[in-house]
């Protein structure tokens, strides 16, 4: 077996998923494989699609991916855990709003009823 780049090396290819890169798993729990943490969160993702970690919804999808997992490990993950095994999987800084977002998030107007719903029809 020759040492090239792309070769096997223990069975996995250098490009296999199953080996976390070194600065990814660095807080989460030891007593777990990676490899069953990552099948968790995909099996996790099923209900709590990715696409709803942006706006309103972060948090709540966020604490409900913890609660899976504490639910399935009988451990209690933090959402800084949650979001390591999201980041090997998913560009998360392109889930974070920008600048406009947040200003039309903030934004706030004056709520009136229009005068029509005021003005009583004579019958």
């Amino acid at each position: 077996m020759e040492t090239g780049g792309d070769e096997e090396q223990d069975g996995l290819s250098v490009h296999s998923p199953g080996q976390a890169p070194p600065s990814s798993a660095s807080s989460l729990p030891k007593e777990y494989s990676q490899v069953d943490l990552e099948l968790r969160i995909l099996e996790a993702l099923e209900i709590y699609p990715p696409a709803k970690l942006q706006g309103i919804h972060r948090h709540f999808v966020l604490y409900g991916l913890m609660e899976f997992m504490r639910k399935r490990f009988d451990k209690h993950f933090t959402a800084e855990e949650i979001l390591q095994l999201l980041d090997r999987f998913f560009n998360l800084e392109m889930l974070k709003p920008d600048d406009e977002e947040m200003d039309s998030i903030n934004h706030e107007e004056d709520f009136s009823l229009p005068q029509s719903f005021f003005v009583k029809e004579e019958t």
